[in-house]
């Protein structure tokens, strides 16, 4: 595999939707219920601060993406927050990993100075992995905060990491 992570155009969206949805649809990671079409996925794309896709230039094909946002507004405007996809198939590839190490660049580009994850699910193990591996710091746990698809519910971890 041969990934560069370029910025989203409208091109990618049935891809970069179809990527994002199967999270939503398999219901242990993404607060998400609702899937995106084609015209709610361009729209959600293009609202972000930045969507990055994961190209694979080998293969031409779209092999995860990721969004950045503000985490809120006005005085705390200067955290940002973002969400991870990689195509199933091609998973534990550290295609995830060039993601937020790329986010990682992006937010500080566009002026934010920390990078916060609000919902972490705790079974969650290789994005837990990840996280510490990049240096990201736990906040704590918040007992219950996810409900999975399966109607369990499970803790959430928040992290965060200065930019």
């Amino acid at each position: 595999m041969d990934i560069e992570i370029r910025p989203y155009g409208p091109e990618d969206t049935l891809a970069a939707a179809a990527i994002w949805n199967t999270v939503v649809e398999d219901g242990v990671a993404f607060p998400q219920m609702e899937t995106l079409t084609e015209e709610t996925g361009q729209a959600f794309f293009l609202e972000q601060s930045f969507t990055g896709i994961a190209f694979d230039r080998d293969t031409k094909e779209i092999a995860g993406l990721y969004i950045l946002h503000p985490n809120n507004v006005g005085r705390c405007g200067h955290i940002c927050n973002a969400s991870y996809a990689v195509k199933k198939g091609v998973r534990g590839q550290r295609i995830g990993e060039k993601l937020v190490r790329h986010c990682l660049e992006k937010g500080r580009e566009l002026g934010f100075t920390i990078l916060q994850f609000n919902a972490v699910v705790g079974s969650n193990a290789p994005a837990l992995h990840l996280y510490e591996k990049l240096g990201f710091t736990r906040l704590g746990v918040i007992p219950g905060g996810f409900l999975n698809r399966d109607g369990v519910y499970e803790d959430i971890i928040p992290h965060y990491r200065l930019l």
